[in-house]
């Protein structure tokens, strides 16, 4: 779908459909005088998400209005209008829509809100149907959106928010494709693609090569499958780096997790395609830092496995050496995120990142805690926790932050070993970060547990099944407003 700058008088452009932000409680001066029945019946009403179509509006050329609810003015944001825009795209899908007007005007006419509105046309226009050999819903979308904002930098938004939306979508491509095809091999050939295309360096350390630097902790999850496993590197170098600061985003790469020996119960498996989600989410936010150009140097790190119940996989009771030299004694197979997360982690260190953020769907724990509604959030750094939880705002993606006490360490203690790979029952997200929190050392580094929000088992009205790209968004605002 492609999306433009559009004309300022849109009240006066001749489209399909002009969708029109109206806000709970208000009425709009261009709508209160056609639409009052509508207004008085309590048809339109402004609340959040609310769409109305109306078919040739007095005053207006084009062929429908779709008004679009906002909620309380004083709760309005760009992450609301990313919403919208999405929802607005997804209602008109399959009302023989081809071109749109998406309107912003009066005070929602900013930089930040166009940006918004056009990561939510991109994102809205996505669906799961890449192996459909019928894609109906994709024949029915609309073909063209034009922003309309009275705003010099209009153009600059509007590209600022696709690229964020490619690069959303780029991730949602990856986490939706099943286990057969794409494996940890796939995987680093998908991310090769994007780097080539994109100016990136790029490079593929292979078992041969992790086994000669020490990554026994991730070698030891992956020894179960017949898929090699895939160390995948991407680096973006600024033109002109406004510092020193080198930001690492890791993203946990499992491209299917039966739970190894200590296998999954059966149901709900098929999910487990998912739990490379992280790894997709730091491809496409390198796609999208390589075409924004931050003013940071950015290296993007996915340990990529297939985590497998063979004849030579990891069993409970293994101790394995990690990248970083200390020894890791295996309760529990699955619990196989940390594992490659940690030598990454070290890797990313040794690479000369000054600061970390890592993403992975790591945890049910995190689900119990917090839901489907906030990515956990765990940190050793002030600073950078403050920054990150700013990033997220503008994204929308939420986030909720973690205690990560030292207490936590108590339960990942062994006699066998320096550390062991599971703490107790409860607070399994808290242990499972302190375990992470172990190869850190003292680089600021934060750790984004998005078991719970990396994947949609229904549809939402802005978003379809499957991926939503989580915490992309948090990762290229980031590396954009670095302080």
């Amino acid at each position: 779908m492609e999306i433009k700058p559009g004309a300022v008088d849109f009240i006066g452009a001749e489209t399909d459909a002009l969708v029109l932000i109206e806000s709970e409680g208000a009425r709009r001066a261009d709508l209160a005088g056609p639409l009052a029945a509508l207004y008085d019946s309590g048809e339109i009403s402004g609340k959040p998400l609310e769409l109305t179509l109306v078919h040739g509006v007095a005053g207006f050329k084009a062929r429908r209005v779709l008004i679009a609810g906002a909620g309380k003015p004083e709760k309005f944001d760009a992450a609301l209008v990313r919403r919208i825009a999405a929802a607005a795209v997804r209602f008109l899908k399959g009302k023989g829509v081809k071109s749109a007007i998406f309107a912003l005007d009066g005070a929602h006419a900013t930089a930040a809100n166009i940006s918004a509105a056009a990561i939510g046309l991109v994102t809205g226009a996505w669906e799961p149907d890449v192996h459909k050999t019928e894609k109906k819903d994709s024949e029915k979308a609309v073909d063209s959106f034009s922003i309309s904002a009275a705003l010099p930098e209009l153009s600059a938004a509007i590209d600022y928010g696709v690229i964020v939306g490619e690069a959303l979508n780029l991730s949602r491509n990856i986490a939706v494709e099943p286990p057969n095809l794409l494996t940890p091999t796939t995987m680093a050939d998908r991310a090769r693609e994007m780097a080539k295309a994109n100016g990136l360096s790029f490079e593929v350390l292979d078992r041969d090569r992790m086994a000669q630097l020490g990554m026994g902790a991730l070698l030891g999850v992956a020894q179960g499958s017949a898929e090699p496993p895939a160390f995948i590197v991407m680096r973006y170098t600024p033109a002109k780096a406004s510092g020193d600061a080198h930001l690492g985003l890791i993203g946990k790469g499992v491209t299917f997790d039966t739970g190894g020996i200590s296998i999954k119960p059966s149901e709900g498996m098929e999910k487990m395609k998912y739990d490379m989600a992280g790894g997709a989410s730091v491809i496409g936010t390198m796609q999208a830092i390589a075409r924004l150009k931050p003013s940071i140097a950015v290296t993007g790190i996915v340990p990529a496995v297939e985590n497998m119940p063979g004849g030579k996989a990891q069993r409970p009771g293994d101790i394995v050496t990690s990248l970083s030299g200390k020894t890791v004694e295996i309760l529990n197979t699955d619990a196989e995120g940390r594992l490659i997360l940690a030598d990454a982690i070290t890797y990313a260190k040794q690479l000369g990142c000054t600061h970390l953020v890592d993403c992975a769907t790591l945890t049910g724990a995190i689900v119990v805690a917090l839901g489907y509604t906030s990515s956990g959030v765990f940190a050793s750094d002030d600073a950078l926790l403050a920054q990150w939880m700013d990033a997220s705002k503008t994204s929308g993606e939420k986030m909720w932050h973690m205690p990560l006490d030292d207490d936590y360490r108590d339960q990942l203690k062994t006699v066998y070993a320096d550390i062991q790979n599971i703490g107790g029952r409860w607070g399994g997200a808290c242990s499972a970060a302190m375990f992470l929190k172990e190869f850190t050392g003292d680089t600021p580094w934060i750790h984004v547990d998005i078991a719970g929000t990396a994947w949609l088992d229904d549809p939402k009205p802005y978003l379809a099944k499957g991926p939503t790209g989580v915490p992309l968004g948090t990762f290229v605002n980031l590396a954009m407003n670095w302080k």
